[in-house]
Formats: structure tokens, sequence, C-alpha cells
């Protein structure tokens, strides 16, 4: 249910779909000769639009989520495993082309790649079915190995979590399947604007880790003016920022995260 409705409710709320229905709303208002309330709507979706693309609204959004959690300096000699949360393959591109097309948080499994690299006998587990409501698409979970044994991960080292659907979920089903022990530690790397919600979850569902943030979106300087990103890149990052915040305030009104804005 909570998954359903998130999904749903996301859809609308999405920046660009929602300038989109605004605009739909405003060509209904005129043949209604409502040219007031028109007038409104297409202020709106121009507004929108104007402020996510050529300012640096966006940015400033991720800044607070991108700076939560550093990367540390450097890791313990002896780590128990690296857990990469999905959400950085291309799953209706592979599902159909059988390969490891990566999307623009594909740095997770770069990361992960790398990390594995410095800690050859350590375990990598890949979470993350497919997180889409209508569109088909293969899970992170199924296409990981073809390209973590690409980048030179030895198959053996490789845990798959294939079910999960939300973050809670990745989280609860990884939980299950590893099983870690009190004093163990597991390095947790996902988006760095992801990081926040993460590691509020695993907190909640009784599994510490440590935070190994990836993907960073902006450089952390940019001020409050025009954007010097393309529009496109930053309109995405109002996007990615507002639904991380709802993520935020959701998870935390219904129970899954202790804390609105996890800390470190």
């Amino acid at each position: 249910m909570f998954f359903n409705l998130s999904k749903i409710l996301w859809f609308f709320a999405e920046p660009l779909n929602f300038s989109i229905l605004l605009i739909g709303l405003t060509f209904f208002l005129l043949l209604l000769a409502r040219r007031r309330f028109a007038l409104v709507t297409a202020a709106g979706a121009f507004l929108i639009l104007g402020l996510g693309a050529w300012t640096s609204v966006g940015a400033l959004m991720m800044h607070p989520l991108e700076d939560r959690f550093q990367r540390p300096a450097s890791l313990p000699e002896k780590i128990d495993g690296i857990i990469v949360l999905g959400g950085g393959l291309e799953g209706g591109v592979n599902l159909v082309r059988g390969g490891y097309e990566m999307n623009s948080s594909g740095d997770r499994f770069v990361e992960a790649a790398v990390l594995a690299a410095r800690h050859p006998q350590v375990k990598v587990v890949v979470t993350g079915g497919s997180g889409n409501l209508l569109l088909k698409g293969e899970g992170d979970g199924v296409t990981a190995p073809r390209l973590l044994t690409a980048l030179g991960v030895s198959p053996d080292r490789l845990i798959m979590e294939s079910q999960s659907r939300n973050t809670y979920e990745n989280a609860v089903f990884t939980k299950e399947m590893v099983k870690p022990k009190p004093g163990e530690t597991w390095v947790l790397i996902t988006s760095a604007f992801h990081m926040p919600r993460s590691v509020g979850i695993f907190r909640t569902v009784g599994f510490d880790v440590v935070p190994w943030p990836s993907d960073y979106r902006t450089s952390g300087d940019e001020g409050i003016g025009v954007t010097h990103d393309n529009p496109q890149d930053s309109l995405q990052n109002v996007s990615i920022a507002l639904r991380e915040w709802i993520g935020l305030v959701a998870y935390r009104l219904t129970g899954r995260t202790g804390e609105l804005l996890p800390s470190p």
C-alpha cells in the first residue's frame, strides 16, 4: 500500500509532471473563459520550470542532503561487508539488451568495485529489485553481477537481493539476508543525497552501517542566483531533492525513520 501510494503521489508532485498538468489546466480554463485563473496556472507552470531550470534552487535544496554525511577519510582494515543500494542501473534497457547500462546514479557501483578491490576478502551485497509501478525493468540485484564481475569482483563474493522495491525494503531484506552481528562493520554505499534517509532507515531496523556517499550532484559551493549547470540537470536536481525531502517527511511520519533528518 505504502509503495503504490508513494509512486502515485510522486507522479503528480514531480515538478515537470506538475507543470504539464498546470499547462493542461490552463488550456481547460481558457476554454471556459476563465482567463484570470488560466493566467495563475500558466504563471505557476512557468515559475516552476523557470526557477528549476535557470536558477540554483535545485543545488541549494541538495546541499543539506549531500553534506549531511561525509565520506570517512579511511575505513578500518577489517570490514565485514559492503552494501550497495540499487537505483544505479537502467533496468528497462538491461531487461531487453542483457547488458549493464548505468544511469546517472551508476557511481554507486563504481565505488562498490573500488572498495571491493581495496578489501578483496569482503562480501558485496547489492539490494534492489524493480522500483517501477508500471514500467517493466530488470532489478539491479539481477543486473549487478554482470557489471561487478566485469569490473573484477569475483562472483563468489556477491550476494544479491532482488525483491525490494524501496529503501525501507532494502534495509529490511538485507538485514534478514546477511544477519549482521554486534560489532561488525558494514559499509553502505548510495548517492550522497539519498544517504540521510538510508542511514535513518537502517538504524530503525537495527542495522548499523558506515556511510560511504557517492554520486554527488553538486559542488557544494553553489550560491543563490543563476545556475551554472545546464537547465536539464538543474531541473533534475530540483526533482531529486524534492523527492528526497518528501521521502524524509513521509518516512518519519510512518515510523520508518527515527529522525526527520538523521544526523551523523
